[in-house]
């Protein structure tokens, strides 16, 4: 199927929903739906935004700026996820809790809204990693309309750049849960330090980045175009000295580079 009978699927499916609340993170997949959803369904789509210590406090700014700019009704409602135990334990379905935690939120907002459906910006590249929150999804009815047309991530930066949206080139965002190994605890002081880490690295020019905390290591993970700058001695130390002021004592860089779902491996 050709990109553009893809987008034509996706239109169509966005015009069955009738009306749709989005879960929106301002990331380029939700970016994408909801730019979309609001073409078709105009005043009858809301986006919703969740916030937590899982998310850099940049990004939720990025998110109300882009509905801001888009026309679209948004609520930025306050995640609990933090005070649920099951997350916490960070075993390998902690997607799952997470995803149900927030769609169980969703649905009844969108019920609040009169809205009929809840969507999320789940893409056909998805299918090929671990994502436990699927389940979550299909238990409460959430829909996928990205998924469901077929559409890959490079696909939706494609469609993204012809509609000229300032995401279309925007690298992914992951929670910041994905950067503690499977079995450690998270902990707001965790999650502060990795968030605080990669801040280090995009202020240097880093913008696709992972810092994994393996305990008291950091593992850096950067694209492989920019192994080679960030062992240029002068940055090599300066980065050692910031990393051990957040807290790491061992700071390590990852030669493979970054690559999504690199934690998932702890499962096998």
């Amino acid at each position: 199927m050709s990109l553009q009978q893809k987008k034509e699927a996706l239109l169509a499916r966005i015009a069955d929903l009738k009306s749709v609340l989005v879960a929106f993170s301002g990331g380029v997949d939700s970016t994408l739906l909801l730019t979309l959803c609001h073409d078709v369904l105009k005043d009858r789509v809301v986006a919703a935004t969740a916030t937590s210590a899982l998310q850099p406090g940049h990004e939720n700014n990025a998110a109300l700026q882009m509905a801001q700019d888009l026309g679209v009704r948004h609520i930025c409602i306050q995640s609990e996820i933090l005070d649920q135990a099951e997350f916490l334990e960070n075993s390998d379905q902690r997607c799952y809790h997470c995803k149900r935690h927030l769609f169980v939120k969703l649905r009844g907002l969108a019920d609040d809204f009169n809205l009929a459906h809840v969507a999320h910006g789940a893409n056909a590249d998805d299918l090929n990693d671990y994502r436990p929150g699927f389940r979550a999804a299909e238990e409460l009815g959430v829909v996928a309309p990205l998924l469901e047309a077929g559409l890959g991530k490079s696909e939706i930066r494609q469609l993204s750049k012809e509609l000229n949206l300032r995401t279309w080139d925007k690298p992914a965002m992951a929670c910041l849960a994905t950067r503690i190994p499977y079995g450690t605890a998270l902990t707001p002081q965790r999650l502060e330090a990795v968030n605080t880490a990669e801040s280090v690295l995009a202020e240097h020019g880093f913008r696709a980045c992972r810092v994994r905390c393996h305990g008291s290591i950091a593992r850096i993970e950067v694209p492989e175009s920019g192994l080679e700058q960030l062992l240029e001695p002068a940055l090599r130390k300066n980065l050692v000295a910031k990393f051990r002021a957040i807290g790491f004592k061992h700071v390590a860089l990852d030669l493979e580079g970054y690559r999504q779902g690199s934690m998932n491996r702890d499962r096998d």
